[in-house]
């Protein structure tokens, strides 16, 4: 008889002084949103929202890299025509849970992971950390996060980050919209930790419907533009030229 082995946890869930962490800890593919990934995310957002203790919820990570966008390996492979769809869920879940959500990022967020930051109500990134919305360098588009992400972003800056899809700075993400603040990397902890004990002050009923309010045209396009953009992406990702560009992503020398 053979025993399977159980999965290593990717994501770590812990609560104090009326704060959930969650904290994302797969490295071997940096935080990738893979399918074992996006599902325990989920499970720890609404594990935070069911709990009345809590009033603030924050994701980060557990190295200098927040999330490197889909797990590529996955998607060459199995597809994305749920992994699509479970994003998107997972941006709304985030969008319309009871309670603030923070996200703090010291490094590295990529494609889909940007989607992540741009679902929270307050982002705080280093000024040093970079971000890349890198889909057209793969044949994709920003689509399932286009719902989230140009949501918060200036217009000109959207277009320039997503058609571009070069790296941009922490503080640059400052100035385009899609973070609330950037700090030095040095005041990042204390920073974020100021702000959770800020919001952590707030009476659960006017966290929820104060959020309602602030959410509500957001929330409304995930609702009206989801379906539409989870098709879009699984038929980019399953196209010729996205396999030949992520077979040759993922063949590349690491290091």
């Amino acid at each position: 008889m053979t025993q399977t082995t159980p999965a290593v946890e990717l994501v770590h869930y812990e609560s104090a002084d009326g704060i959930a962490t969650i904290t994302l800890d797969s490295p071997h593919n940096r935080n990738a949103l893979s399918t074992q990934l996006v599902t325990e995310l989920f499970a720890a957002v609404e594990r935070a929202g069911a709990d009345a203790e809590v009033r603030v919820v924050l994701v980060q990570s557990s190295g200098k890299v927040f999330c490197s966008g889909a797990d590529l390996s996955e998607a060459s492979t199995v597809g994305m025509e749920a992994g699509t769809r479970r994003i998107i869920q997972l941006q709304r879940l985030i969008a319309t849970l009871d309670k603030p959500v923070v996200t703090k990022n010291l490094g590295a967020v990529r494609a889909g992971g940007i989607g992540i930051i741009a679902s929270a109500d307050v982002a705080i990134s280093a000024e040093e950390a970079t971000f890349a919305l890198t889909e057209v360098k793969l044949g994709l588009a920003a689509a399932i996060i286009s719902l989230t992400v140009f949501h918060r972003m200036h217009n000109r800056a959207a277009a320039l980050t997503a058609l571009g899809g070069e790296v941009f700075s922490g503080a640059e993400a400052a100035a385009y919209g899609l973070v609330t603040k950037a700090v030095p990397a040095a005041d990042l902890d204390d920073e974020v930790a100021k702000v959770c004990a800020s919001l952590a002050t707030g009476a659960l009923q006017g966290l929820r419907e104060t959020k309602k309010i602030l959410n509500a045209d957001l929330v409304a396009t995930i609702d009206a533009k989801g379906e539409e953009m989870a098709t879009l992406s699984a038929r980019l990702f399953g196209s010729d030229e996205a396999r030949e560009a992520m077979t040759a992503f993922l063949s590349r020398p690491k290091g």
